[in-house]
């Protein structure tokens, strides 16, 4: 008994220690496997579509305000707020959706061809990058010319140093974007100067009742704004404007 306690009491710690098991990671021992497509041979075709889905989004608002209908819309229907004496009523948030909209219904046709003969053929991959860029500027092309006057689209070939004796649809893809631009402030200024004309003479009605009746003090705007928004309700402004300035694209 002694003998037993003695040999436990003095033996050598050595062999008394236990060596822990080494921990093992599931999996493959090899380590974790990073590969990167191959773009030689069209493993990164779908990387390049990511990149130009996103470079295009992060141009969109460019694109939109440059390139389609929503300046002359989105123009036409602040002045005709202005017009009607309530420069804040409705909200910009209201006529920018609002714009917005309409400029989607008048792109339609144009938006349906680009993804047709760009979009689908890209993502089914049977062209490349490049050929769907050129497949999508024909149509848009077409749209701009069609809504550019040729005053403005014969000032900014000039600018640009363009052979004036050469087919418009020659015309460069930047030059053509600007007087498209230029040709779209033209023409909603023409819309708004037609919208302001009702207004304005009843404004001038308004004041010479009010001179006449010695009311000299009373604001005509005070007078006039329920005139005029009766009138706008009655004919059914907005729906009128939206109508008229949708069919002035070709």
């Amino acid at each position: 008994m002694f003998a037993l306690a003695a040999s436990l009491m003095f033996a050598s710690p050595a062999s008394a220690q236990v060596t822990p098991p080494t921990p093992t990671i599931p999996g493959d021992s090899a380590g974790i496997d990073i590969s990167v497509p191959d773009l030689t041979n069209g493993g990164g075709s779908n990387v390049v579509v990511i990149i130009l889905v996103l470079t295009v989004l992060s141009i969109a608002p460019a694109i939109i305000v440059l390139m389609t209908s929503f300046t002359r819309i989105v123009i036409t229907f602040s002045l005709a707020r202005q017009a009607l004496g309530a420069p804040q009523v409705p909200p910009n948030q209201v006529v920018v959706g609002l714009a917005l909209l309409l400029s989607l219904v008048v792109m339609a046709p144009t938006f349906n061809k680009i993804q047709d003969q760009a979009l689908k053929p890209l993502l089914d991959e049977k062209i490349t990058v490049t050929q769907a860029i050129d497949r999508a500027e024909e149509p848009m092309r077409e749209f701009l010319l069609k809504n550019t006057r040729d005053e403005e689209l014969s000032a900014m070939r000039s600018i640009a140093g363009e052979d004036p004796e050469s087919a418009a649809s020659k015309t460069g893809f930047i030059p053509l974007v600007t007087a498209f631009v230029l040709s779209e402030l033209r023409t909603a200024f023409t819309l708004g100067f037609l919208i302001f004309i009702p207004f304005l003479i009843i404004d001038l009605i308004v004041s010479s009742v009010l001179m006449s009746l010695g009311l000299m003090f009373l604001p005509p705007t005070f007078v006039s704004l329920p005139l005029k928004l009766l009138l706008f309700v009655l004919l059914g402004g907005w729906t009128l404007i939206a109508e008229t300035v949708v069919r002035s694209f070709a």
